[in-house]
């Protein structure tokens, strides 16, 4: 830029002010990280998210004071010449933003778009594609070289989600999502931390979509078990891919359930009539595929507990498909036997699965009981925790105990599992009564809490014998039992001996509490108020780094004796004789009858 001298900017003639053009700047994938992490998209509320584009574009318009007419209403344009702030700016992204988080909130719908819902969907999306091209065009001129880049980034990830929603033009897709790759890529190597960080989790976003679209045109050789493991990644940006590769296995489902004809389940065979009860059946099958598979070690206790979730809400599905059969079943009793069948082998697998993930809280919970308390942002479990969470298996247990002796004709296979529900369930209450002996222990119960040690050391020691002369024994849950068995004995002991402990020196320690007990309170190191030490030069306000409270004034203040009103005895009451007043009572006025019998 040349020199601009003194003389120059005093001269009234001078075109110094056209010369010169202000170049805005912003950090678009911060500021959006930002907005959406913390107004709802971090746990996928695009609802949320929505609204608060739109209470933020309110604010802008409001303060720019850009509204379009109170009456009337008249959209104005957004062009290079209205662009004189950085907000401006802010409302073409904000505009996008708020159209693209209201074309992922259908897109999040229960059952999915219909017809109508998706043409609106792909509307909103073509709204958003609108915005970010001018928001870009607009960076171009008005903001500086990052912040242009930046623009033109986001403009080209939402071109790539509106034909990747569209499900068409699967080259053009691949090249705007590897034209935001690489500039993020670019951007990644510069500026502070922060951003690289952003940038680089942007890039990762971005990958799933780049390999999906070379699947689509037939450039990659992709399985479907990684298109999965793709989708297993968290982040705004999945939502659209995690949609579309739903809906991809829910058509390749569709088309493998037609194999799928029987349902197995205690070496009994059920047949499957309807294609939805398939489907879902299927969907479960694969799911617990994850959690029973060789690779289910590997995977964390948050996603267990997501893909059990995503187990229950098919069976559930499919019980629902069930009895919605049953209803329209009509007299055919041949029809309903099976239908009944289906549905009792369902309810017991989903019992299963159930009670499986309460094992997996409760193996959550006893890696948190041992842990130190200062863990930073981890919540240590409390033993009434697990007492509640072995609450829940002794009532799965059970009903699911229920639920298979249920019937006329039991089978044996029906007999032997009612049998390990009822063995798991004394494994359960042996677990339950050495935790609540835990709880009574840290409150300072000791005479409860040895009872319950010892409860809980029979029960263990009862549940043990009957596995171990069971037919199919269950060796992790014996190992689980003798442990339980022998910590119930080592605590037992350790609270006999500190109870016995305590009560050898209850006697002591009341001793030296009584003598230490002072009426007036001299003994203790009391420190002054504020208006107690005038005279002193002393600050009642501690440090700033120090938690402590003020000592202005006593508050509440301190009780005063003071006088008492005399007690007055009035001694003349029992020598005075009261005249009688019966001549003024009322009197009751008899009749005839009453008159005789008076």
């Amino acid at each position: 830029m040349a020199k601009v001298t003194a003389m120059e900017i005093d001269d009234p003639n001078s075109n110094i002010p056209d010369q010169i053009s202000l170049k805005f700047s912003i950090n678009v994938l911060q500021l959006l990280k930002s907005s959406q992490m913390q107004h709802g998209l971090r746990h996928g509320d695009y609802t949320r998210y929505r609204r608060y584009c739109t209470a933020r574009l309110r604010r802008l318009y409001k303060s720019l004071k850009f509204t379009h007419g109170r009456s009337k209403y008249t959209r104005k344009a957004i062009t290079e010449s209205t662009v004189t702030e950085v907000r401006f700016l802010h409302v073409v992204l904000y505009m996008a933003e708020r159209a693209w988080s209201h074309a992922m909130e259908k897109r999040q719908l229960p059952d999915g778009p219909n017809a109508r819902q998706r043409f609106y969907l792909i509307g909103r999306l073509r709204k958003a594609v609108k915005w970010a091209d001018l928001f870009s065009h607009l960076c171009s001129v008005k903001g500086d070289s990052r912040t242009s880049l930046e623009a033109e980034a986001y403009a080209s990830y939402m071109k790539g989600n509106l034909l990747f929603e569209q499900d068409r033009d699967w080259d053009t897709a691949l090249r705007n999502f590897k034209s935001a790759r690489a500039v993020y890529e670019e951007l990644g190597k510069y500026g502070d931390v922060e951003n690289q960080v952003l940038c680089r989790e942007r890039v990762e976003e971005l990958e799933p979509s780049i390999r999906y679209c070379l699947h689509k045109i037939g450039g990659s050789n992709l399985q479907t078990s990684e298109l999965l493991q793709i989708g297993e990644m968290e982040g705004p940006a999945m939502d659209l891919f995690k949609s579309k590769l739903e809906a991809v296995m829910a058509e390749a489902r569709s088309q493998q359930a037609a194999s799928l004809t029987e349902f197995h389940w205690l070496g009994n065979r059920f047949p499957i009539t309807i294609a939805k009860t398939r489907v879902a059946i299927l969907k479960a099958q694969e799911l617990e595929k994850d959690l029973h598979g060789p690779s289910a070690d590997s995977l964390s206790a948050e996603k267990r507990l997501a893909t059990f979730d995503k187990v229950f809400t098919a069976y559930h599905e499919a019980r629902s498909c069930i009895r919605s059969d049953l209803a329209s079943a009509g007299s055919a009793e041949s029809v309903k036997d099976d239908l009944h069948g289906l549905d009792k082998a369902v309810s017991a697998v989903l019992g299963q699965r159930t009670i499986e993930r309460n094992q997996l809280l409760v193996s959550i919970a006893k890696s948190k009981l041992t842990r130190r308390r200062d863990d930073k942002n981890e919540k240590v479990t409390k033993p009434e925790e697990l007492v509640r969470l072995y609450d829940l298996l002794l009532q799965n247990t059970a009903d699911l105990s229920d639920l298979v002796s249920s019937g006329r004709d039991r089978k044996p296979e029906e007999v032997t599992f009612a049998e390990e529900c009822q063995l798991k369930s004394l494994a359960f209450r042996a677990e339950r009564c050495f935790y609540l002996a835990r709880s009574y222990s840290l409150a300072g119960k000791r005479s409860e809490a040895y009872l319950l040690y010892c409860r809980a050391r029979s029960l263990a020691e009862n549940a043990l014998h009957k596995f171990q002369t069971h037919s199919k024994t269950d060796q992790a849950m014996v190992k689980e039992l003798k442990t339980l068995y022998d910590e119930s004995r080592s605590y037992s002991c350790i609270e006999h001996a500190t109870g016995i402990i305590e009560e050898v020196k209850a006697p002591e320690n009341l001793s030296k509490k009584i003598s230490t007990i002072s009426l007036s309170g001299a003994d203790k190191k009391v420190e002054k108020y504020l208006l107690e030490k005038l005279d002193l030069y002393e600050s009642a306000v501690s440090e700033s780094n120090v938690k402590a409270v003020p000592r202005i004034e006593r508050f509440p203040p301190a009780f005063q004796s003071i006088p008492r009103n005399p007690i007055v005895l009035d001694l003349a009451d029992s020598a005075i004789d009261f005249p009688s007043i019966e001549n003024r009572m009322k009197k009751d006025k008899k009749g005839f009858i009453s008159r005789l019998w008076g």
